[in-house]
């Protein structure tokens, strides 16, 4: 690959090179998930689960929970999804005012509750929507940065009240933080029911992100098949001609997988997601990698697969983790990653039943 990992603009051409992240994942990149990965990981950049802008400024504070963080996930891009205009606008001030490093829009979600309602995946069918969309949270992230107040924003005091709740868990934002545009990411599809991303990337360019990540399937086939990296190939040599960034993602279960798949197709980095779960050691090895690139050598990886009970205590620790940030009440959402984390114990199908019980 041609130096096709840098030529992306913003805050990602801070980081090191090609970008290694992990990709958002409703459900379950919750911080205590993201705040484990970077413990025995860290990733080049993170993704939160996506918010719906309408609980972003609602100010709901259990709504509000999927944009918590930690210092130590750093560089973390808030992702956010809905279809309305003038809620895109209000969430994206809201997502600056809390310290994000930039702010992702959901364009690519299949679920069939978020789809049908014309958001995620949805906006595919309604480009002219999307590229609203973008505008107007360029437009707030911009107001923002020319010293617009949240107070401005005609929010209700009730969610004036969650959002600095919220920012409180962060006071070290007061003495850094500087009224600097963050940028504009997009996560999507190939297409709706077929691969259209030769026409779609053509509108997403018009809004003019910093960084488009393409998922390599279509919003019918789900996860099921394979993503199709050829697809997302060329995407990308399209892309790349207006200076936009291409992160690829899909099926990714290896730093070698991303290594080939980033040599092979062109993009500037990857997003890796199912790969990680139950797996935060996955991005071990992420430094070998950028030295491969940048020296133009083989990936030589030099990372031990970790024993049995350092898996578990990574379990413990995540499970702690968890209960510290969400309290014991909404400790059945943990359960999922403890199936992960026991996927290669013995007896792990036994393990796994005597904990959902």
């Amino acid at each position: 690959m041609t130096n096709a990992h840098q030529t992306i603009p913003s805050i990602w051409r801070t980081l090191p090179q090609p970008v290694i992240g992990l990709a958002p994942m409703d459900g379950v990149t919750d911080s205590a998930f993201r705040h484990i990965v970077a413990t025995y990981g860290k990733p080049d950049i993170v993704f939160t689960e996506f918010t719906n802008v309408h609980d972003i400024c609602s100010g709901r504070l259990k709504a509000l929970d999927s944009l918590r963080y930690s210092e130590a996930e750093r560089p973390v891009i808030a992702q956010i999804y809905g279809k309305d205009p003038a809620l895109f606008y209000q969430a994206a001030h809201v997502v600056c005012e809390l310290g994000f490093d930039g702010l992702d829009i959901n364009m690519g979600c299949p679920s069939k509750n978020v789809a049908s309602s014309g958001s995620g995946a949805g906006l595919i069918r309604t480009p002219n929507l999307a590229l609203e969309l973008m505008d107007r949270a360029r437009k707030g992230i911009q107001d923002w940065a020319d010293g617009q107040s949240l107070a401005d924003l005609g929010l209700k005091s009730s969610a004036l009240q969650a959002i600095a709740q919220l920012k409180a868990e962060h006071p070290e934002l007061t003495e850094r933080q500087k009224r600097s545009p963050i940028p504009l990411s997009v996560k999507t599809r190939l297409g709706y029911d077929c691969n259209i991303i030769n026409e779609w990337s053509d509108c997403l360019i018009q809004g003019r992100p910093e960084v488009i990540v393409i998922h390599g399937r279509t919003l019918s086939q789900m996860y099921r098949g394979h993503s199709d990296w050829e697809a997302i190939t060329l995407a990308t040599q399209h892309i790349r001609k207006y200076g936009i960034g291409v992160l690829g993602n899909g099926d990714i279960q290896t730093l070698e997988q991303a290594t080939a798949r980033i040599r092979e197709s062109g993009v500037n980095g990857v997003l890796i997601g199912r790969g990680a779960l139950g797996n935060p050691w996955i991005f071990q090895g992420i430094h070998q990698v950028h030295e491969a690139f940048s020296t133009g050598t083989p990936l030589k990886l030099r990372t031990l697969e970790p024993s049995l009970e350092e898996k578990f205590q990574a379990m413990i620790k995540h499970a702690k983790c968890f209960e510290a940030i969400n309290g014991t009440e909404r400790f059945v959402r943990m359960r999922k990653h403890l199936g992960w984390y026991c996927s290669s114990f013995p007896h792990a199908a036994a393990m796994r039943t005597h904990m959902v019980r």
